[in-house]
């Protein structure tokens, strides 16, 4: 039995990591795909069991090769081609979690009241 043959940029794209091919190619292109610790090309064949680093952003995921496609289907279809690591999934969790706590109050326009105080703050030191 033949093992079936899959491009990087074609199984990013069909495990839904990115929304186009094109944009697939740029990411590995790019440096911001790894398989196997190896910076690859976008036409290398994705064999099962090797380890993808996928950077996104500030994410990283390490993801292992479960399954191959090369039609996009699905979400629900797509993640049953790669398992994420525990660590890498944990590690990502907790940045979701700073960045929620970072942004938790975003910054607005000071009221009329506020208005008036910063005003007379600042006209009181003369």
């Amino acid at each position: 039995m033949e093992e079936e043959r899959v491009r990087l940029d074609k199984w990013l794209w069909a495990a839904r990591f990115f929304k186009t091919r094109s944009l697939a190619t740029d990411a590995v292109n790019g440096g911001k795909v790894h398989v196997n610790n190896d910076r690859p090309k976008p036409s290398r064949t994705v064999h099962l069991g090797d380890l993808l680093t996928i950077r996104r952003g500030p994410y990283e995921s390490v993801i292992k090769v479960i399954g191959l496609s090369q039609q996009r289907g699905p979400a629900s279809q797509a993640a049953l081609l790669y398992e994420e690591t525990e660590e890498s999934r944990q590690r990502r969790e907790t940045l979701v979690q700073q960045n929620k706590l970072q942004s938790a109050a975003p910054p607005r326009r000071p009221n009329k009241k506020e208005r008036r105080d910063i005003i007379r703050f600042l006209h009181s030191e003369d």
